[in-house]
């Protein structure tokens, strides 16, 4: 559904030689995975026999159990719906290969024998096993394989094979293979495989699990693919090495499941991993096309057909982001706004270098021009500029509340920066004379003249002084064009406009800790302060009347369907039902299409506003600067778009 795939890296109980119960644990795995609804189940290297069989390699009677297990295993299919990908000796012309069985609905689809055969330090495989490249077969007769009265058809066997569902495509190599300098993952997914499978044994040494994780993790995001890594588990520990069962699911360099126990057996783990981000990812980044046309060929690959029934997906093992611009880990969170701050500094540092400016802001009280203002503070002083160098401007008109106004003259006194008071409501009662503008009538020019306004004095005052003014929107404002055209909209250099509304509070809130613990008391209030333009007049109370969120909708949201819809070009639908499981328990189904019809309607109807902002640092993969990462005409038209999110089902 949508994409989505469910891989299950099963890691079953063993017994070395033992093949009867082998076969038994991995049936029996392969049918609780597909209770699960999994389509792919992978099992480790030479799961039928046990991996560290030794010697015993060469006793014909554990390799006649090994095919007669192998006949089971194919039988046992018949009455399952996943592919089946495990590990077991192979003979073929008087030479023993470590190998992949691709099993699926009481067919043996292929056998991918292991091509870099280890043989140093620990291990000696060669002296039982040869390298794929060995093979001078490129299919093999069921009568060759001892299966003909459950197959009549022949076998391809290489380590060139792509297997194709019609749904996804995939791979397999086994274990070395991922180790070596060109794996052969490179081949099949420049050639197609969307999901690699890796059956492998690995022994257990110190940081190896970390080695192993940060391997597989960089080749699933090197191959933009899934990786599912299936490692032999601790009952195959013996003499002086220690197995530790270690499974893992990556996709486009991201971790998306991997087993707790550092020593492990007996479990079976689940991922949907989203071949939809990867499909995405494969036709936006061009070097991936390039590396296929320069390394990859058709000649070098066999495609083999599966016949496949594509399987429901209720996401249940889905890593569903609600807050993708956010991480959930807090070390990382921390880490990550110091990162965008860092960023923010450093642009707006190179642009005060180079225009020998001071810095200008309109500082609100709100969480945006509190975050600008940390950013140009912070640029001044790494410029060897002391803090009064930044000029903060607070212009109370119309909907200006106590706590605002407050809050941002407290926090301009505390960071030490030039503090300046304009009140604009006068001028723009005068606007409204000269325009014949009713001032008792709230309408959009009503607010729009503030705004204006306020810019106007803004870039007057910098003009005066030799200043730079420094833009306060983010990013999801300019998502939505919830700016004001020509007023909140420019600027001389856009500090924030790379920085998604999530993320600005939690940068804030970070930075006030580590950068500016002077200011932390007045930051936490900030914090605090419902989102508004403050354009309206305050309520009965002097509270906030104005409150963006209740009108343009919740920020959460907006920016859940900004990444979707801009990182991974997903359909209404697809969004939805995403949506819908991240904000499970927080919004209903009619919420959740509420909103996002209304994001489809501005983002759309407000694109001429993006196609003419100010430079701004570029901040991470999603972006709306019309000189870089997002191309769109002023007139396109959102109907579809539209469309489609309104007939979604409540």
């Amino acid at each position: 559904m949508f994409e989505y795939i469910r891989i299950a890296v099963a890691v079953p109980n063993v017994s070395v030689a033992n093949v009867t119960y082998n076969v038994n644990e991995i049936i029996k795995k392969a049918t609780e995975a597909d209770k699960e609804n999994a389509d792919i189940v992978l099992f480790p290297e030479l799961a039928i026999t046990g991996y560290t069989a030794g010697d015993l390699f060469f006793q014909k009677t554990l390799m006649e159990e090994n095919t007669n297990g192998l006949k089971e295993i194919i039988k046992a299919s018949k009455n399952l719906k996943s592919v089946i990908a495990v590990g077991l000796p192979i003979e073929v012309k008087g030479r023993l290969y470590n190998a992949a069985a691709i099993i699926y609905g009481g067919k043996l689809y292929g056998v991918v024998p292991k091509t870099f055969i280890p043989n140093y330090n620990e291990f000696y495989e060669r002296r039982w096993f040869s390298s794929g490249t060995e093979l001078d077969v490129g299919e093999l007769t069921a009568e060759y394989l001892n299966i003909y009265d459950i197959q009549e058809e022949s076998v391809p066997v290489g380590n060139d094979l792509v297997f194709d569902t019609g749904y996804f495509r995939f791979g397999a190599e086994v274990c070395e293979d991922i180790w070596a300098p060109i794996p052969q993952s490179c081949r099949l997914t420049l050639n197609g495989a969307e999901v690699m499978l890796n059956l492998s044994a690995s022994n257990q040494y110190l940081l190896k699990r970390s080695y192993r994780r940060e391997m597989v993790s960089q080749q699933s995001g090197a191959q933009i693919c899934a990786y599912a890594y299936a490692s032999s588990g601790s009952e195959e520990s013996t003499t002086d090495l220690i197995f530790s069962g270690h499974g893992l699911i990556c996709a486009d360099g991201k971790l998306i499941s991997e087993n707790k126990k550092f020593i492990d057996t007996d479990y079976i783990l689940y991922g949907d991993v989203d071949l939809g981000k990867i499909r995405t990812d494969r036709l936006k980044i061009k070097t991936y096309g390039q590396s296929a046309d320069l390394y990859g060929s058709a000649d070098d690959v066999y495609e083999v057909r599966i016949p496949y029934e594509e399987r429901e997906n209720d996401l249940k093992y889905a890593k569903i982001e609600k807050l993708p611009f956010v991480p959930e880990n807090e070390e990382e969170l921390e880490s990550r706004s110091n990162e965008i701050f860092e960023m923010q500094v450093e642009g707006l540092k190179r642009r005060l270098e180079v225009v020998s400016a001071k810095p200008v802001i309109g500082v609100s009280g709100g969480l945006d021009s509190t975050l600008a203002l940390l950013v140009a503070t912070e640029a001044v002083k790494r410029l060897n500029k002391p803090a009064s160098e930044v000029v903060g401007i607070t212009m109370p008109c119309f909907g200006t509340t106590s706590r605002t106004h407050d809050n941002s003259v407290r926090l301009m006194k505390a960071l030490g920066v030039t503090y300046i008071e304009i009140p604009i409501k006068e001028a723009v009662l005068q606007h409204f004379r000269d325009i014949g503008q009713d001032e008792n009538k709230f309408d959009l020019t009503y607010e729009n003249s503030q705004a204006r306004e306020r810019t106007q004095v803004l870039m007057d005052y910098a003009g005066k002084i030799g200043g730079l003014v420094v833009g306060t929107g983010d990013l999801s404002e300019l998502a939505l064009g919830w700016c004001t055209y020509n007023a909140d909209h420019m600027s001389m250099y856009g500090v924030n406009s790379g920085v998604p509304k999530t993320a600005v509070k939690n940068v804030v809130k970070v930075i006030a800790k580590t950068h500016f613990p002077a200011a932390k008391d007045v930051i936490a209030d900030v914090l605090d302060t419902p989102v508004s333009p403050e354009l309206l007049p305050p309520s009965d109370n002097g509270k906030i009347a104005q409150q963006t969120e209740n009108l343009v909708g919740p920020y959460e949201l907006h920016d859940f369907y900004i990444y979707y819809t801009l990182r991974f070009g997903f359909t209404p639908e697809k969004i939805y039902a995403l949506a819908n499981k991240a904000f499970d328990g927080e919004y209903d189904k009619k919420t959740i299409k509420k909103w996002l019809v209304t994001f489809y309607k501005r983002f759309f109807s407000q694109q001429y506003k993006r196609n003419c902002i100010p430079d701004g640092v570029k901040i991470g993969s999603v972006s709306l600067s019309p000189r870089g990462d997002f191309r769109m005409p002023s007139d396109a038209s959102s109907y579809d778009f539209v469309r489609r999110a309104q007939n979604l089902p409540e």
